[in-house]
């Protein structure tokens, strides 16, 4: 009997692997999966659909549920999370020295509507007082001129976004100086390359991600798998036999972690690091589903509101297949 054929593009993570060397295969469905990184994966499915399913960022997506006719399903899949506390960068010349010295400050974002970003403004705002209008934000390619929003901006009026120049990088920019600090996915190369001129704002991020987290219990969500509501529409069945099979893919890896005889990652110390995870976080660490993240979802819609990206305050609810919210029991 022949199977639905989807393309899948998505990065190539550890908790999606088994779904790309075929150790889990989907029920009903042949499953071709684009290894790609998130910025091409994210530009070509928004501007042009092109994937059957892919990897979207939890904000663009949120973005497109409010538009007429949204593009896009998302499954409760989320193949990226990440604490950004780590992703605050300020240029040595800023002054910048604490979080509260941002107020007023030129920051640079390479799109304003980027997941990351939203995530920092609103950690900044609940746990520092910064108001995420108080801030003037820049935005652009962070190392190659010319990135644009991906998806065109309609922001209230407090909110003062303006593109930097065409031949200009958000990198370079800030540590020349022309920009105070950077809020950002990708760690500048500068920050590698001229250490003298740019820093984190939290040099130890891991103590203060660790005790943002055990204060509010959030791992900021960043990814959503999303599917082309018109693949969606014609076979409903699709999202649950998808998340499924992301489930599944998974537990491989959680399996695979939880081996000490020999180590799956070329990480020395992968097995306490699997063992604090467990500690701090508990023992999925990683949870997908609706259910356990509504909190953390919650939490975001009502940054991404507060930040002018959404002009209502979008339900959690709101923003999956309602095949995914529950499964049947024996």
């Amino acid at each position: 009997m022949s199977k639905l054929r989807l393309t899948l593009a998505c990065w190539d993570y550890d908790r999606t692997r088994a779904l790309a060397d075929g150790r889990v295969r989907p029920e009903g469905i042949d499953l071709n999966v684009l290894p790609l990184h998130v910025e091409e994966t994210f530009f070509r499915m928004l501007r042009n659909r092109e994937f059957d399913v892919a990897e979207m960022s939890l904000s663009s997506y949120c973005v497109s549920l409010t538009r007429d006719d949204p593009a896009f399903v998302a499954i409760p899949v989320f193949p990226s999370r990440f604490f950004r506390h780590s992703c605050i960068f300020v240029s040595a010349r800023s002054g910048i020295r604490e979080p509260k010295d941002l107020g007023g400050k030129r920051v640079g974002v390479p799109e304003y509507q980027m997941t990351a970003p939203v995530w920092i403004r609103g950690i900044l705002a609940d746990e520092y007082g910064v108001d995420p209008a108080g801030v003037r934000y820049v935005t652009g390619g962070e190392e190659e001129p010319g990135r644009d929003e991906k998806l065109k901006l309609n922001l209230p009026p407090q909110f003062d976004v303006t593109p930097i120049g065409p031949d200009k990088t958000l990198s370079a920019m800030l540590a020349d100086g022309e920009i105070d600090a950077l809020h950002t996915a990708r760690t500048p190369s500068t920050f590698y390359s001229r250490p003298d001129d740019v820093r984190r704002l939290f040099p130890d991020f891991v103590a203060v991600e660790k005790a943002y987290f055990r204060r509010t219990g959030i791992f900021p969500i960043m990814h959503v798998i999303a599917i082309r509501r018109s693949v969606y529409e014609a076979n409903r069945w699709i999202a649950q036999s998808l998340f499924k099979a992301f489930c599944a893919a998974q537990q491989v890896t959680y399996d695979n972690l939880a081996v000490t005889s020999a180590m799956t990652s070329m990480l020395p110390w992968q097995v306490a690091a699997v063992e604090e995870a467990r500690a701090e976080l508990g023992a999925d660490w990683w949870p997908y589903g609706f259910a356990r993240n509504r909190a953390v979802l919650d939490t975001f819609l009502r940054y991404h509101h507060e930040q002018g990206l959404s002009p209502r305050r979008l339900d959690p609810e709101a923003l999956f297949a309602a095949e995914t919210f529950e499964a049947f029991k024996i």
